[in-house]
């Protein structure tokens, strides 16, 4: 692809619009009100639901009717109010996917809809930003994006621009010399051409495979189909039996009717769509209290049934979220984990507030986040928040101390209070973080050094 310092031309951008189309995902078709209640009619519960409420109506008891009706209409609202709720999960991906988008056109920068980026443009990032399209990367420095909307790991990832032809590079290095529609910039800046836009972006197929999921039939649905065929069955079978009995001893065909029709009715299981949506409705509700979104109301019998449930957590139970578990100073260890920050000494306070130093007033990392977080709630107040810092300079030392961890960066920084002073934290080099009787006993508690 050729690239530009001037980036695209206006008419080249125009001409990319008409060959690659808007830089969106393409809106999911929704099944309209109607559709959604003739899809719940068509179960045969529910028509034997309606059908009742009808029988009921024919014979003169329109209370009974009524009721039947009403229930009918409160299983309607629940299944088509639950259908709706999951149904803007992709929606929600799409929005991700045109987020307002810096690029340079005929040589200067300017601000877009990211529905305009188009393959070619040359798109500039800064912290904060959200990617408008996948892209390779050109420039960086300290250029880091959050991913986890995509694999599930909160870590952030390191971006690089490598010399070497993307052919000859690694997985690894395919990875973060690009950076990936709907990710978020949580450090540094760059600058990247834009290769995929669209559907055509990872954002696109993930949101292609959401509404390509199939809703295939339940247990329960199966089991309810052939109850309610069987039952049927039977029910016609004794209503033609009572009313020929009537009609051969006793020549009354009104009253063998309305008595074919009661031990028909008798019979008949009406109450149990009610029960099966009610309850099922109730299960949705009190796992999406644990933030589990069911798309299909009969799952949760399924879900019921489960004992053990083997995933990959990638993306699944994964909170894009990082916690402080322990913190050390000296030959002493405190486990946030275990006994909490409520009581936590005195000793560990310059911890969390060196850790807050060494990060941004608003982050976007999640370690930074962390540190932030414990803070705010644990020391706020006292004199380890320091509100009014002010950032003079931040740069990156390089550390090469392995190929493993070359893409480790520490962050050194100055702030303009009476002292400068410098924060450095999120890849401590390796020889001074081995300095230290305490580096052993690190390593088998399983801590990892920031």
């Amino acid at each position: 692809m050729k690239i530009s310092n001037s980036g695209l031309s206006e008419a080249e951008a125009i001409k990319g619009l008409e060959e690659f189309g808007y830089n969106e995902l393409p809106s999911s078709e929704r099944r309209s009100f109607f559709q959604a209640v003739l899809s719940i009619l068509g179960e045969p519960m529910f028509m034997l639901l309606a059908a009742c409420a009808l029988i009921y109506f024919l014979i003169g008891d329109v209370r009974g009717a009524l009721m039947l009706a009403g229930f009918v209409v409160v299983v309607i609202a629940i299944t088509v109010a639950q259908e709706r709720k999951t149904d803007r999960t992709p929606s929600a991906l799409r929005d991700m996917s045109s987020p307002r988008a810096m690029v340079v056109r005929d040589g200067a920068p300017r601000r877009i809809s990211g529905r305009e980026v188009v393959p070619g443009d040359l798109i500039m990032l800064g912290e904060g930003d959200r990617v408008p399209a996948d892209a390779q990367i050109l420039s960086s420095v300290n250029l880091a994006c959050d991913e986890s909307m995509l694999t599930g790991e909160s870590v952030s990832v390191q971006k690089e621009c490598f010399e070497n032809e993307i052919i000859s590079a690694s997985k690894d290095e395919k990875n973060r010399r690009f950076v990936y529609s709907g990710t978020l910039v949580v450090s540094g800046q760059g600058a990247a051409v834009a290769v995929a836009t669209g559907r055509n972006t990872e954002l696109g197929k993930l949101g292609k495979s959401l509404e390509s999921v199939a809703n295939p039939d339940f247990p329960i649905q199966t089991e309810s189909r052939r109850v309610v065929k069987v039952v049927t069955i039977f029910a016609v079978g004794l209503f033609v039996l009572v009313v020929s009995a009537y009609v051969a001893v006793l020549g009354r065909w009104l009253e063998g009717l309305l008595a074919g029709l009661t031990m028909a009715m008798s019979i008949l299981p009406e109450g149990i769509p009610v029960i099966m949506t009610v309850f099922f409705a109730l299960g949705a509700w009190r796992i999406s209290q644990n933030k589990i979104l069911t798309r299909s109301i009969p799952a949760v019998e399924t879900i019921g049934a489960v004992t053990t449930l083997c995933v990959d957590k990638t993306g699944t139970l994964t909170q894009n979220k990082m916690t402080l578990a322990r913190l050390f100073t000296g030959d002493e260890y405190w486990d946030l984990v275990e006994h909490g920050a409520s009581g936590l000494p005195e000793k560990f306070h310059s911890v969390v507030e060196y850790g807050i130093l060494a990060g941004k007033k608003s982050p976007f990392d999640p370690m930074e986040k962390g540190f932030l977080q414990l803070g705010e709630t644990w020391l706020a107040g006292s004199e380890h928040i320091h509100e009014e810092r002010v950032l003079i300079k931040e740069y990156p030392l390089l550390i090469n101390y392995s190929a493993d961890a070359k893409d480790e960066v520490a962050f050194n920084r100055e702030f303009g209070d009476e002292i400068v002073r410098a924060h450095l934290h999120h890849g401590l080099p390796f020889v001074l973080a081995r300095v230290g009787e305490h580096q052993n006993r690190n390593l088998g508690r399983g801590l990892a050094p920031l």
